[in-house]
């Protein structure tokens, strides 16, 4: 539980940068593992892990009813305030505040990479989903295949040591999240990959969806706004564009589809 207070408070210090700027960017990687999850009219769905509600927004313009729950308070006032007719909670991944079987599909963008137990946080994905029910889980690609990895590799250098854990491409590596998936006891039923290009229109855009994202608040937090961001703008150099922009166009995210095995 101390994992997701500490996690709230830092995805939760600029909503509305995430929501609009960093967030809106994954909406062809929401498409998809919705297609994947079966949503459609009447599905009741979980979005776990919803941030500002960017997959929520999309589900129920499907008719689904949907519920969403993250661990940062001001996003998910900005999820309240996109989909009205939402369930939507502050809360914790490996303690879900729904009962057993109580959505026909769920769906974890960009989420289960940050939890402290994820196997337990799967584990309880498969607790409130009904028998059959799919369950899609999103996360980055190969770091080969995901430019933007040199903005975490700034993140790290920054530092004066490494961070603890394995970071946000922990589960990206090839076998690891489907892996991890039947670990908790869920049946892998088939994966994808959805090429997400992020683009900026300026540095200073860059920034600011940069730093409405937990893992650049957390850094700022030891090193200092100024010295993490002279490493991060030295970093995407090569990203830059004629225009003025930052675009990083070999940005892979990945996703899988998995049912209980019970």
């Amino acid at each position: 539980m101390g994992s997701a207070r500490v996690q709230g408070e830092l995805w939760g210090r600029a909503p509305e940068d995430w929501a609009g700027m960093q967030e809106a960017q994954h909406a062809p990687l929401f498409e998809a593992m919705l297609d994947a999850a079966g949503v459609s009219d009447g599905t009741r769905l979980l979005d776990a892990g919803c941030g500002g509600g960017g997959a929520s927004v999309l589900a129920e313009g499907r008719g689904a009813v949907v519920s969403g729950l993250d661990a940062s308070a001001p996003l998910i006032d900005v999820a309240r305030e996109r989909v009205s007719g939402g369930d939507f909670r502050v809360g914790d991944l490996e303690a879900l505040p729904f009962a057993d079987g109580s959505f026909d599909a769920v769906i974890a963008a960009n989420s289960i990479q940050y939890v402290e137990d994820r196997v337990a946080a799967l584990r309880e994905l498969a607790r409130v989903s009904a028998p059959g029910a799919r369950i899609a889980v999103g996360l980055f690609g190969r770091p080969d295949r995901v430019d933007f990895r040199v903005v975490f590799a700034a993140f790290r250098d920054s530092l004066p040591e490494p961070p603890p854990g394995d970071g946000p491409f922990g589960l990206s590596g090839e076998g690891v999240l489907e892996g991890l998936v039947e670990q908790a006891g869920l049946n892998v039923l088939e994966s994808g990959e959805v090429d997400l290009p992020f683009v900026y229109e300026d540095p200073e855009a860059f920034w600011r969806a940069v730093m409405s994202g937990g893992p650049p608040q957390a850094t700022k937090d030891i090193v200092g706004e100024s010295v993490l961001k002279e490493a991060v703008l030295e970093a995407v150099t090569p990203y830059m564009t004629d225009t003025g922009g930052v675009r990083f166009d070999n940005n892979a995210f990945q996703y899988i589809t998995a049912t209980s095995a019970s």
